[in-house]
């Protein structure tokens, strides 16, 4: 058998440049000189890690928790503490769309594009 490895995940987006500054912010993540308008990939974590971020001028951002629109994917950031992280959050345009109120080791957000994501304490 041929070995595998993860290449990227990519989100589908009407704006790849502005939802790969955000995540790029957040991360400290560089964008790829091979980004092009319609699609752009950050990377600069370990193993290689790469997130990209793929036009799509007819995305429908998916709807939380319940909907017309599930969500089919997220990403689980890792973090120390909320306080550290989520004004930056907020500020780069995500939103809160669900507390720890229910699950005490993370919160969720929606990015720019409305993709859920999560924020999770380390241990």
């Amino acid at each position: 058998m041929s070995s595998v490895r993860l290449g990227t995940i990519a989100l589908d987006t009407p704006d790849p440049r502005g939802l790969a500054a955000f995540y790029g912010t957040l991360l400290g993540w560089e964008v790829e000189d091979s980004s092009d308008e319609e699609w752009v990939t950050i990377s600069g974590g370990s193993g290689g890690a790469r997130l990209s971020f793929q036009l799509a001028a007819d995305h429908v951002p998916p709807t939380w928790p319940a909907g017309p629109v599930p969500q089919q994917a997220h990403v689980d950031l890792h973090v120390s503490d909320y306080a550290g992280t989520e004004p930056q959050v907020l500020a780069l345009g995500g939103r809160l769309l669900e507390d720890e109120t229910d699950h005490p080791s993370w919160r969720v957000y929606a990015d720019p594009s409305g993709h859920p994501f999560c924020l999770c304490l380390e241990g």
